[in-house]
């Protein structure tokens, strides 16, 4: 008689729940664009959204502490003239947010503490470079100031934020649309899954390929792609027959994946996820651990709910409450609302768990832009969270070089002339409005 052995791994019993009515963001009218993005992006400080707007794009910035339901009339983050299809929080300064949109351009913006009074709607800076709108925006994970954002003109471009200029072009490698494009843990090599069914890992600063794979799906649907560990890279996409599959490989030995699985037949594009400390992923909140042993991926739990989603934010390690075992926490956008879904890993002690916990990726860059592109590399810095994440230093600060900024265009050069004094304008302006209400409302006060 043969008795099944079941895998070790201490996050076998891991699971999702969602948050209570009361702790989710309700009444919001999530963006209806056909565009396979993650339309949120969260941190320990705030959660931005993607919403409809009239006459152009927009996204919503909340603290994370005001849940419940938010106010039709909210400010919004209001400055492209098209949709915003995509946005993500600076993993350097939390009070930054850059955004790309089917106008053509990425802006950087400056959310102040306690979020939004008034709309925001002059960027601190604006990058045009791209022809076809853009669809994906990365930031570098150890450099400061260093952007990635990819366009429906089948470019790749690398900015010098601070400096408002496009350092890096790749623009000959592309055949087609770029489906996804990310870095991997130390800001060495981009990773892209393109329309004509390639696979390709880039030398940002060169723009050469360095490997590259055929159809690692067969289907036409789109394919996604992140780097996980030891450089292996994990992607999701769809068979000939239309299901949805999960596959591993090792770019240095492209032939075969290591694993590939087949997990249903919805037509949803996947949205992969990978936790760097744990070693697990996540797709469409199916958890799977990732190892250095066959068969490679294994499949631990489903987090499922009768509503599907529009979209999904992943809170950086440093947000999550380590003191109940979380280990994960998505931000769930549904089409009227943001819903919290909190991974959990049961445990009896309370006390710090070291082997959930490893020291992860904190918010101090490690190289400048300017030293990253001139040929300098550095290594995440690690932070400890075993009395959680507590800020030992504050926000790197986000400053614009007026006089060395990007001169390619009338508009760059309006830019710069007012961009150091942005924030200190717009401080001002609400603080104005403020009083101008405040007057207002006791002069109706002493009426009665």
């Amino acid at each position: 008689m043969s008795r099944k052995v079941v895998r070790s791994s201490k996050f076998r019993h891991v699971f999702g729940q969602a948050v209570k009515a009361d702790q989710c963001y309700d009444d919001i009218r999530i963006s209806q664009m056909t565009w396979d993005s993650n339309f949120c992006s969260v941190n320990p400080k705030f959660v931005a959204m993607i919403v409809d707007a009239s006459g152009g794009g927009a996204f919503l910035v909340l603290p994370l502490n005001k849940t419940g339901r938010i106010d039709m009339s909210s400010p919004t983050v209001c400055g492209h003239t098209g949709p915003v299809l995509d946005i993500e929080f600076c993993p350097h300064n939390d009070n930054i947010i850059a955004s790309g949109s089917e106008d053509c351009s990425v802006m950087i913006w400056e959310i102040p503490d306690g979020g939004l009074i008034t709309p925001l709607r002059d960027p601190v800076v604006k990058l045009d470079g791209h022809s076809k709108r853009v669809g994906i925006i990365s930031w570098h994970p150890t450099a400061h100031n260093v952007l990635m954002s990819a366009g429906c003109d089948n470019v790749v471009i690398l900015w010098n934020v601070a400096r408002g200029e496009a350092v890096v072009r790749i623009d000959s490698v592309h055949t087609d649309l770029i489906y996804s494009a990310c870095w991997n843990r130390n800001g060495l090599q981009i990773l892209t899954a393109c329309k004509d069914k390639k696979l390709r890992v880039l030398d940002p600063r060169k723009g050469s390929v360095l490997y590259e794979k055929d159809k690692t799906h067969e289907g036409s649907r789109p394919v996604r792609a992140v780097f996980v560990s030891d450089g292996k890279i994990l992607t999701t996409g769809f068979s000939r027959m239309s299901e949805r599959q999960v596959a591993l490989w090792d770019p240095e030995n492209f032939g075969e994946p290591l694993t590939l699985q087949e997990l249903d037949t919805s037509s949803g594009v996947l949205l992969p996820f990978f936790d760097p400390d744990t070693g697990i992923g996540d797709s469409s909140i199916r958890y799977f651990e990732v190892t250095d042993e066959a068969p490679y991926v294994h499949y631990l739990s489903m987090y499922s709910s009768k509503e599907s989603q529009k979209g999904m934010g992943y809170m950086p390690k440093r947000g999550l409450e380590v003191n109940k075992c979380e280990i994960a926490r998505f931000y769930k956008l549904h089409e009227r609302k943001c819903e919290p879904i909190v991974m959990t890993v049961p445990r009896k002690s309370d006390l710090f768990q070291e082997d959930l916990y490893p020291n992860t990726i904190g918010p101090e860059p490690s190289v400048e832009a300017d030293e990253w592109f001139d040929g300098k590399n550095g290594e995440p810095i690690l932070i400890s969270l075993k009395d959680g994440f507590v800020a030992t230093t504050k926000n790197k600060e986000f400053k614009v070089i007026k006089s060395l900024m990007a001169t390619s265009s009338p508009s760059s050069n309006r830019q710069s002339d007012c961009v150091d004094g942005q924030t200190l304008q717009n401080e001002v302006k609400q603080l104005k409005e403020m009083v101008e209400n405040l007057t207002k409302r006791v002069s109706e006060l002493e009426s009665k």
